[in-house]
């Protein structure tokens, strides 16, 4: 077996003679954390894991200071899959499926028809942005690929693979003229790492550490690698932000939820299963400004 770093990471590389850059990523402790409140069936965990590689390829991408989040929405048996990686590469993900419907060998057309991909870098200051393209590659590589080509400037390419265990990404970008600047060398240097890389079959894709990989593709091109960037699973739920939805809602309609749902609301995040508890007293401490950083000691 290949001696893999302890966490997870993204490592970056260069090509030396040539306007191309790649991002390799891998996977395991959180894509791991992002499965194990959910009993996914297989296909629907694999592509979760492609997602998530795809959100932490594209964070060291856009330089941008905030929340990516990568959404695929379709009618077919997997309504939602959503990722989002913060710029401080903190990652959680999650589906939304019909399992009575999920072939196990089921792949992207088969579980998502006619679906769609939006992308939103949500910045702490500024514009935010969202792209939407239709969800109609083979896999997520091809509509991801098939995004960038719509809607950005510089050329890029996707591989991704996922097994319910690792998680692993490839990708490509085209960067401006600058050691290059002759059109026609600039589309053969692309079409000649594209290819290669095209040539790397999901198995390797997983089971290969990067510098393996980059000697298996590249060994006759001079690759630069940058030192890894690790990533992680977390949550950012907590019961501060329960509490300020439910300030969304109103008084009275707080107070009306207690009642509906006999003394207390409980509020699960989607992502993680943590749920948060509210009783009558913990409502009015929140109305008054208080806030509520622990459920208060009455329980029904």
């Amino acid at each position: 077996m290949p001696d893999f770093p302890d966490n997870d990471y993204t490592q970056r590389f260069i090509f030396e003679e040539s306007d191309v850059r790649g991002e390799l990523v891998a996977l395991e402790r959180s894509y791991a954390g992002v499965l194990a409140k959910h009993d996914y069936p297989e296909p629907v965990a694999q592509l979760l894991g492609e997602l998530l590689a795809a959100a932490a390829l594209l964070v060291g991408t856009l330089k941008f200071d905030g929340l990516l989040v990568l959404q695929a929405n379709s009618s077919g048996p997997v309504s939602l899959l959503m990722v989002e990686c913060s710029s401080d590469r903190e990652i959680r993900g999650i589906a939304r499926y019909d399992a009575e419907q999920i072939a196990p060998d089921a792949g992207l057309r088969d579980l998502m028809p006619d679906g769609t991909l939006t992308l939103t870098v949500d910045p702490r200051q500024g514009k935010r942005y969202q792209g939407v393209v239709a969800l109609d590659g083979a896999d997520l590589s091809e509509s991801l690929t098939s995004y960038f080509a719509l809607s950005e400037q510089l050329q890029t390419r996707f591989w991704l693979n996922a097994d319910g265990t690792r998680a692993r990404g490839l990708l490509l970008q085209q960067l401006p003229a600058d050691r290059l600047t002759d059109p026609e060398d600039r589309a053969a240097s692309w079409q000649h790492v594209t290819t290669l890389a095209s040539t790397l079959t999901g198995e390797e894709l997983l089971s290969l550490d990067n510098e393996t990989v980059l000697h298996r593709l590249f060994n006759e091109d001079a690759v630069r690698m940058f030192d890894i960037q690790p990533i992680q699973f977390r949550c950012s739920c907590s019961r501060e932000r329960s509490g300020n939805a439910l300030v969304s809602l109103g008084l009275e309609d707080a107070q009306q939820l207690v009642i509906e749902h006999n003394g207390s609301i409980e509020i699960d995040c989607q992502f993680c299963n943590q749920r948060y508890l509210f009783d009558a007293t913990d409502v009015a401490q929140l109305f008054s400004g208080g806030g509520v950083d622990s459920p208060s000691d009455t329980r029904h």
